[in-house]
């Protein structure tokens, strides 16, 4: 039968992102507070909705997957299983980079590995609920959700208070992208995201007005997971990041990680304190960017609860 536009691939996916599973992680019950808060605020502004997974548990971020990573596919692998066989969820969407690469590995790991099978199913019948199947689910980014789910044309529609003026350099961070192997729906031309220049943030803050300044590092290392181990190591690191937004123009470095994030924040204080190198770019999250540009004022997206201190800039851009 010939395809309508209404059964269109790219509509039924649109209609699929109506309304996911949303698996917020640990971060962003602590330190990335403000992400959450400011995705739920622009899900509501655009008529998107989130079911949260009930009774979620670690994805097993580093820790876990350092020490035995079949227990962390299996942690992974209870959130999506939760999500999948308890909500009858089709989708679900993590806005943690580290999140979505594990549950995205996970979902790799169940397709081709039998002994992370067998693990999986051991652990889940030990647990007492049902063991997760490649496949049951489609996991996406926070970036995914609004790309497809609203898309530019209708966020321009919907914009209030547009970023015109702002330059934004956007960073991805390192677990966006890689490895490649788990991502198999990125790099397949027009309307996927590309691993080696990804678009996606690019795509929406643009839409919403923003200039986006040409920034090389989008996915260098931020060197967060050696912050405790090796402080200095990535105080060096989120500095190159710093001088290359700053040289790029960027007034803004937008954001798209509670860890990447709160490495940027944190060790641009560091910067300055220990190695006597001051930069002046902010941080803010793409979704705190779009909640402003849809017209919700910057308390309401957590703008307060960043480190960085962005207050007086969008005051002089009119966006506060």
């Amino acid at each position: 039968m010939e395809q309508t536009m209404s059964d269109s691939p790219a509509d039924n996916r649109k209609s699929r992102y109506e309304r996911v599973a949303y698996y917020p992680g640990c971060a962003l019950e602590g330190s990335g507070h403000a992400y959450n808060r400011s995705t739920k605020e622009v899900g509501k502004a655009l008529g998107l909705k989130l079911d949260e997974v009930k009774n979620w548990n670690c994805c097993g971020a580093m820790e876990v997957k350092n020490i035995d990573p079949k227990v962390q596919t299996y942690l992974s692998s209870r959130v999506m299983s939760i999500a999948a066989n308890e909500m009858g969820a089709q989708v679900v969407m993590a806005p943690c980079n580290g999140c979505y690469h594990n549950l995205k590995k996970a979902e790799h790991d169940l397709a081709h590995d039998e002994a992370s099978r067998e693990v999986v199913d051991r652990i889940s019948k030990k647990a007492g609920h049902a063991t997760y199947r490649a496949g049951q689910l489609e996991t996406i980014h926070a970036l995914d959700w609004i790309k497809h789910g609203i898309g530019e044309d209708e966020l321009k529609r919907r914009i209030r208070n547009s970023l015109q003026g702002l330059k934004v350099a956007n960073y991805y961070g390192c677990m966006y992208t890689r490895p490649r192997h788990i991502f198999p729906e990125k790099d397949q031309g027009t309307g996927s995201e590309s691993t080696s220049q990804p678009h996606f943030m690019d795509d929406l803050l643009a839409a919403a007005g923003a200039q986006n300044v040409d920034f090389p590092l989008k996915t260098a290392c931020c060197g967060g997971a050696h912050t405790l181990s090796d402080s200095d190591t990535s105080t060096k690191l989120v500095l190159n990041i710093l001088r290359a937004a700053e040289a790029a123009g960027a007034e803004v470095i937008a954001t798209e990680c509670p860890t990447c994030h709160s490495g940027l924040e944190m060790h641009q204080v560091r910067a300055e304190k220990v190695l006597g190198e001051k930069t002046s770019v902010k941080m803010l999250y793409f979704t705190q960017l779009l909640g402003i540009a849809l017209g919700l004022s910057p308390r309401r997206v957590g703008v307060h609860e960043n480190v960085s201190d962005s207050g007086d800039m969008l005051k002089s851009k009119g966006l506060a």
